[in-house]
C-alpha cells in the first residue's frame, strides 16, 4: 500500500529542548491523574472543569446559547440553558476523555464500552467493503475512535499536524497506538485509495467548513446551512459503504457504541445537494441521542448561502 503524504512523527532528542517542557509536563500530569483517580471522580472532575470554562469564555457560552437557538427554536428557555451547562461540563470532561483514551490500558478502556450494535460496520469488514464512517464532533469522539479498534474494527482518521512537535508526538502517539491509523486530512486521493482497499475511513461530515465543497440544505431548524459535499466525493469515487457511527456516554458512565446502519443504497451520490441532505438527517439522528454530548461552541451557521451577508453574522 502506498503511504500518505504525511509521515509519522519519530521520537527525537530534540522534542525534550526546554521550550517543550511544558507541553510534557501537561500530558505527563494527565496521564497521572487519569490512572491514579477512579473513574466516577475523574467525571465529577472534568465536569468541574468544564463549569470553570463557562466563567472564562463567554465568548463561547453565547455562541453555544445561539446555536441552540437556532437549532432549536421551539425549545423552551431554561431547557436550553440546561443543555448549555450540561454541554460545558462535557467539553470540561472532553480533556478526561482525551487521558483515559490516550493513557487507559486496554483493560481498563474496554470495561467503559457497550457495544450496542456495530454489526453493519462488521459485516463490511468480513466481506472487505471499504466503510466510510460518518460520526460527529462529539466531544468524546477520542474515546469513539479508540474503542472501534479495541472492538476489532479499526480505521483511519483524518488529522492534521500540530505545530508543536512534542505535542504533534503524543497526540500521533496517542491516536494510533491501538490500532488505528491517521491520514492527513487533505490526503484526498490516499482517502479514496485506502476504501477502495476496503479500510474503514473515519469521517465528520457535521460542521461548517466554509462555502467551498459545499451546499447549503436543512439542519435542525436552519434551512440554509453550510454543509460539505465531501462524504459525496469520497462515496462515489470510492464506492464505499456509508454507515453513521457514535460513541456517547450514558447516564451511568459508559459509552455505547453504534454503527449499525448502511446507508449507501439510497444516498443520492450523483446529486450534491441532495446528498448534503440526506447526510444531514442522519447527523441530526446521531446527534439527538445525546446533544450534551456534541461541539454547540462551534459556529455551526457562520457561513451564509447569500454571499454579500457577512460571515457569522447570524452571531452578532
Amino acid at each position: 500500500m502506498d503511504k500518505s503524504k504525511y509521515a509519522a512523527p519519530q521520537f527525537s532528542l530534540s522534542l525534550l529542548h526546554p521550550k517543550n517542557w511544558g507541553v510534557w509536563l501537561g500530558f505527563g500530569s494527565l496521564a497521572i491523574i487519569v490512572n491514579l483517580l477512579p473513574y466516577a471522580l475523574l467525571l465529577k472532575l472534568g465536569k468541574s472543569l468544564g463549569r470553570l470554562g463557562m466563567r472564562y469564555g463567554k465568548k463561547r457560552v453565547s455562541v453555544a446559547k445561539r446555536n441552540l437557538e437556532l437549532a432549536f427554536p421551539d425549545m423552551d428557555e431554561q431547557e436550553r440553558e440546561v443543555l448549555v451547562i450540561e454541554n460545558f461540563e462535557n467539553t470540561g470532561l472532553a480533556l478526561i476523555e482525551t487521558g483515559i483514551t490516550w493513557f487507559w490500558p486496554t483493560w481498563r478502556f474496554k470495561q467503559l464500552l457497550i457495544e450496542k450494535d456495530i454489526s453493519a460496520v462488521r459485516q463490511h469488514a468480513k466481506s472487505g467493503k471499504g466503510v466510510l464512517l460518518c460520526c460527529v464532533h462529539a466531544l468524546n469522539l477520542e474515546i469513539t475512535a479508540r474503542a472501534f479498534a479495541v472492538l476489532g474494527v479499526p480505521g483511519y482518521g483524518a488529522f492534521r499536524p500540530h505545530n508543536n512537535p512534542a505535542y504533534n508526538f503524543i497526540q500521533y502517539w496517542g491516536r494510533t497506538h491501538n490500532g488505528n491509523k491517521l491520514i492527513d486530512r487533505k490526503d484526498v486521493k490516499y482517502m479514496i485509495k485506502i476504501l477502495r482497499q476496503g479500510e474503514r475511513l473515519f469521517y465528520l461530515p457535521d460542521h461548517d467548513y466554509g462555502r467551498n465543497k459545499s451546499e447549503f440544505v436543512p439542519f435542525f431548524a436552519v434551512e440554509d446551512a453550510c454543509t460539505t459535499t465531501g462524504t459525496s466525493i469520497l462515496a462515489y469515487t470510492s464506492h464505499c459503504a456509508i454507515v453513521p457511527g457514535s460513541g456517547f456516554r450514558n447516564d451511568n458512565g459508559k459509552y455505547e457504541i453504534m454503527a449499525e446502519q448502511s446507508i449507501e443504497a439510497d444516498y443520492p451520490q450523483k446529486d450534491m445537494k441532495a446528498a448534503a441532505a440526506y447526510m444531514n438527517k442522519y447527523v441530526e439522528m446521531i446527534i439527538l441521542r445525546a446533544p450534551s454530548q456534541w461541539m454547540w461552541l462551534h459556529k455551526r451557521f457562520k457561513t451564509m448561502e447569500d454571499e454579500s451577508a457577512e460571515k457569522g453574522s447570524r452571531y452578532n
